[in-house]
């Protein structure tokens, strides 16, 4: 890859460009959420119209990934990151300005393509531009601003929504896309990945499969699980999901070589990852719900007190990666899942219709802090499993099978609640929440058992492997 020319400097403004970025597309996977009461009564709309304002956005943005990520290794990462922003930034100001549901839906996954093809190439550019020494802290850095969007996406929208206008959480995004887009053309530093060439069938298969999968997962809840529209789609997605796993281990030139989850790293930071975001995604969409709807909190003041979990990355983060730095990206992933486990099941503990803030905030500080400590590394274990050329299709493969974990823990943990509760009364919605939240924090703590796959620094490398590579000589990454 190239490296900036103009050192340190060209690694902060990489550093800054990226990091922003990242934060947007990522804070839309949830911004729109408590928007919705709002969006019905400018737009109308039946509610599974209003689902789909948000699902239109995982939908692409989970399956386009991998493409973006082949997209910019093939034809220039800073070209393609370009073209990602600028169509996220035309189709936020395009969401704004629709009068009617079904436009909102349609650009609404238009900005999810644009996250696509922009969000994979955040790391690959990042990783480039910042030298070995410093990666793990610039990483740390990056993994608080997106796990700050993730989970801060509900006070965001909220405060907009209530303050000025469900508009103004696309708005928001305008003024900082045409910020960055000159910048980025200015002070990003292009790169490819040697040899890339595009996978077609493996485009389609992956494509195709992760549409079935996640449009299954998304209508389970309203047609359930088994009707034969979800289980078509999660049979088909399934089949081509395998295609594109067979294809993976035949083909000359994949898409995303199967090889690479012969790498404890590779596979233990990638599943892991997808756990975690299968636990927390379900459980902040439902403990947001809880502190409106049973508790009686606006939007605004939901999110303000959800701060100590939300706001906990961004004083956390910095240090893991340092500690990370130091000790090793494995031991601060595995605390920080095992603390978001402890922190989810405090929560299922003192749940109840009439449960103070108090009692909720041991919960909420444990689960910010580790949050913060699983993002802050996760990042450089990612890039780090793999060789320079293949890092950009390794960042679009960890964000698409997060997004999958994301949308499958919306999906089975609102079931769990729809199963054992409901909206009926503050009771029914905490009998409900209670078993989510308890499925949520085992499957982050299964998350915190995965990790312990992931080699740590006094392992040897396995032939093959990013690390196999270092201990040959063929470069210095960051530890992990």
């Amino acid at each position: 890859m190239n490296q900036p020319a103009s050192g340190r400097s060209g690694a902060v403004w990489t550093l800054v460009i990226t990091s922003v970025a990242a934060f947007m597309a990522a804070l839309d996977n949830l911004v729109v959420t408590t928007a919705l009461p709002s969006i019905r009564k400018s737009l109308g709309g039946e509610l599974a119209e209003l689902e789909w304002t948000v699902n239109a956005y995982t939908l692409t943005f989970a399956v386009l990934l991998m493409l973006g990520a082949a997209l910019g290794d093939r034809f220039g990462r800073r070209r393609l990151f370009l073209v990602g922003l600028a169509v996220f930034t035309g189709a936020s100001a395009a969401a704004a300005l629709s009068s009617g549901i079904g436009e909102l839906i349609a650009f609404r996954a238009v900005q999810g393509l644009g996250a696509a093809i922009m969000m994979p190439l955040t790391l690959t550019l990042l990783t480039a531009a910042v030298p070995p020494a410093r990666r793990g802290a610039a990483l740390g850095i990056f993994g608080a601003v997106s796990g700050l969007a993730v989970a801060g996406g509900p006070l965001i929208g909220g405060s907009l929504t209530e303050h000025l206008s469900w508009q103004w959480i696309f708005w928001l995004n305008v003024p900082v896309g045409l910020l960055l887009m000159p910048l980025a053309r200015l002070r990003l530093t292009e790169s490819y990945a040697p040899g890339a060439r595009l996978d077609v069938p493996g485009t389609l298969l992956v494509s195709g499969g992760l549409f079935g999968l996640v449009h299954g997962l998304v209508n389970a809840n309203e047609d359930g699980w088994t009707s034969p529209t979800v289980l078509g789609s999660l049979l088909v997605g399934a089949v081509l999901v395998g295609g594109f796993v067979v294809h993976g281990f035949r083909a000359k030139h994949p898409m995303l070589p199967m090889r690479l989850f012969r790498s404890r790293a590779f596979f233990g930071i990638n599943a892991a990852g997808l756990l975690m975001f299968l636990g927390m995604f379900g459980a902040i969409f439902l403990l947001s719900q809880y502190l409106q709807a049973v508790v009686g909190y606006s939007p605004t003041e939901a999110g303000l007190r959800m701060l100590p979990w939300t706001g906990m990355p961004m004083l956390v983060a910095p240090i893991a990666g340092m500690l990370s730095d130091r000790f090793g990206g494995r031991p601060v992933v595995v605390t920080g899942l095992a603390l978001q486990a402890v922190g989810l099941a405090l929560f299922a503990l003192v749940l109840e219709p009439d449960a103070s803030y108090a009692a909720q905030l041991p919960g909420l500080i444990v689960s910010g802090v580790g949050m913060a400590l699983y993002f802050a590394p996760a990042a450089g274990l990612v890039m780090s499993s793999v060789r320079p050329a293949e890092q950009g299709i390794a960042s679009g493969t960890n964000n698409a099978l997060r997004e999958v974990g994301g949308a499958l823990g919306v999906a089975v943990l609102a079931t769990v609640f729809s199963s054992r509760g409901g909206y009926e009364s503050a009771r029914a919605f905490t009998d409900g929440t209670v078993p989510a939240v308890w499925i949520g924090a085992g499957a982050v703590a299964l998350a915190a058992l995965v990790a312990l796959l992931i080699p740590g620094r006094d392992e040897a490398p396995a032939p093959g492997t990013a690390a196999a590579d270092d201990a040959a000589g063929e470069r210095v990454p960051a530890p992990a």
